[in-house]
């Protein structure tokens, strides 16, 4: 029914002019000193580029179709998801990061490239064709090959018949990554971050860890305690102000905090392992240089050999205080200087470049990624990355924050930037890494009746549960259910699927370890967008329903 594009493209676009394919060279084209070349395997098409002095900026390889195509389409997300993954009719004009897939009737496509490609790739699907591009900038700036040969992508394309769209979402993603990096026991635990956001201390971590530690008693797959952004000197000065406005380096304690091998080895004799949250690229240690930063943002470069030799040892020092889990954010907005939600049809701005233009973004980012990996698995730390690219970090990280921030505030967010990240890209799951699809925000801002069942979906899901709670403040009921979602989420299980993915954005019906279930997402008064004092529409609500 679809037809398979692992073979020479019917077009070659090198920047806005066609490429010539010349005689007795099937597979290779030429634009001046630039030639592109494919290579057909059985189970894949390599895409290699290779110029010697023309700056290289993108590569548009086009696949045309003998009928047409119908069906609903899926993508992928540039990093994050930003509750705006779905299935939807054909969208020629839209950009699909990375991979797409096409269902029509019992028979599901896959349009995607192997993981750690040397290009920024997404996909454009029309009736009459498909479209690869290959994005090689440095930056937003034409990279230097130097007669350097890349293989920018490897293309592979699968049709599966007689099977559900996420069974064949699932193996296609197997496709794509053939050599995950999984944490060897379910990952599960909490995090201080949506009821703290950022106001926190030793003292309070330690609370915080004492009270996991009672939910999850008796359990023999120990669960992780994440401090998150509030333990690093410029968040509390020494006159005790505490910085709303930057949230980085230099990341050594600050004076609520101090000695943080002392903080994680009396987390780990509380029986929970000690995790932590950095912001690598954005610091002002005074060991900094000048020219390690990209001139347009402040932040630090990672094409500079010596500022990943810097970003290890910062790595390493957390590792030696004993901490066992890291979760390193913001890379992406760090290099790239927008929101995945911004990128649209390309991920950075043209103009600016990364010091060594001898290497595409997609090669120093995969350095950067390897560059953590190295120094955490020296001390046996879990990476998590967040504000991350998983095409790319795929290998490279055990676990990834699939989606945006949920939401100790607004239901509606945990909604949006929860459930939709964790039925759509639930496909990744232990394909490229294990997935978390962020906390349980638990307050009094969020009814306990929406909360619990986000917790349900996320402890019997086979992905992360982490909870972020204020200790103690929990009605004993409410409690012991959070417990028991820890319980489950601490086992392995089969891996939720979304039933109704293909009809809405926010799944309510799942098939939970053989077990249909189902969810009420919606208040009576349907979701207060953007909204974050959703308690007053309650109390309208509970005045209105009286008289009903």
């Amino acid at each position: 029914m679809f037809e398979n594009i692992q073979r020479t493209p019917d077009v070659v676009m090198i920047e806005t002019k066609q490429a010539s394919q010349q005689n007795g060279s099937e597979g290779m084209f030429f634009l001046g000193d630039v030639s592109v070349q494919t290579i057909q395997h059985e189970d894949r098409l390599t895409v290699s580029v290779t110029s010697l002095t023309t700056p290289m900026k993108k590569i548009r390889l086009r696949w045309l179709f003998s009928d047409r195509l119908k069906g609903q389409v899926l993508g992928d997300a540039w990093e994050r998801s930003y509750g705006d993954l779905g299935w939807q009719n054909v969208t020629p004009y839209q950009t699909l990061p990375w991979y797409a897939l096409v269902n029509r009737d019992d028979v599901t496509a896959g349009y995607g490239v192997k993981v750690r490609p040397a290009a920024i790739c997404s996909w454009q699907i029309d009736p009459e064709g498909a479209t690869l591009w290959l994005d090689l900038r440095c930056g937003g700036d034409g990279v230097l090959l130097n007669g350097r040969k890349v293989t920018a992508a490897d293309v592979v394309f699968r049709e599966y018949n007689g099977i559900r769209p996420f069974d064949a979402a699932r193996k296609f993603c197997r496709v794509m990554c053939t050599d995950p990096i999984l944490p060897e026991v379910p990952v599960y635990g909490a995090n201080n971050w949506y009821y703290a956001y950022g106001h926190s201390s030793a003292k309070d971590i330690l609370a915080d860890a004492s009270y996991l530690a009672k939910l999850t008693k008796g359990l023999s797959n120990r669960p992780y305690f994440v401090i998150d952004d509030c333990w690093q000197q410029e968040r509390y000065h020494a006159d005790g102000t505490f910085e709303e406005s930057y949230n980085g380096g230099p990341w050594f304690p600050n004076e609520l905090f101090g000695d943080m091998s002392s903080l994680a080895r009396q987390i780990t004799d509380m029986g929970v392992l000690p995790g932590i949250w950095i912001r690598l690229l954005q610091d002002r240690d005074p060991e900094i240089q000048d020219s390690w930063r990209i001139p347009h943002t402040g932040m630090l470069d990672p094409s500079i050999p010596d500022v990943l030799k810097f970003i290890q040892k910062t790595v390493e020092r957390i590792g030696q205080w004993g901490f066992k889990l890291l979760k390193h954010d913001f890379s992406t907005f760090d290099m790239m200087n927008r929101w995945g939600s911004d990128m649209l049809n390309e991920m950075t701005d043209d103009g600016w470049h990364f010091a060594d233009k001898s290497r595409t973004s997609a090669e120093i980012i995969i350095s950067l990624y390897q560059a953590i990996l190295d120094s955490a698995r020296k001390y046996g730390m879990l990476v998590l990355g967040c504000n991350t690219i998983g095409h790319l970090g795929a290998g490279l990280m055990h676990m990834h924050r699939t989606g945006d921030d949920t939401s100790g505030l607004m239901w509606e967010r945990t909604l949006r930037m929860g459930v939709n990240t964790l039925a759509f890209r639930l496909p990744q799951h232990e394909a490229f890494f294990d997935i978390d699809a962020d906390c349980i925000g638990i307050s009094d801002k969020i009814s306990w009746e929406y909360n619990h069942q986000w917790g349900d979906l996320l402890g019997k899901s086979g992905t992360s549960l982490f909870y972020s709670l204020k200790p103690d403040t929990l009605p004993r009921e409410q409690e012991e259910e959070l417990a028991q979602m820890l319980r489950e989420n601490s086992m392995r299980r089969t891996p939720a699927e979304p039933i109704d993915w293909q009809e809405t954005t926010l799944p309510q019906d799942w098939l939970l370890d053989g077990q249909y279930v189902s969810y009420h997402w919606y208040e009576p008064w349907g979701l207060s967008v953007g909204c974050a004092n959703a308690s007053v529409w309650e109390k309208v609500w509970k005045e209105v329903s009286k008289g009903l």
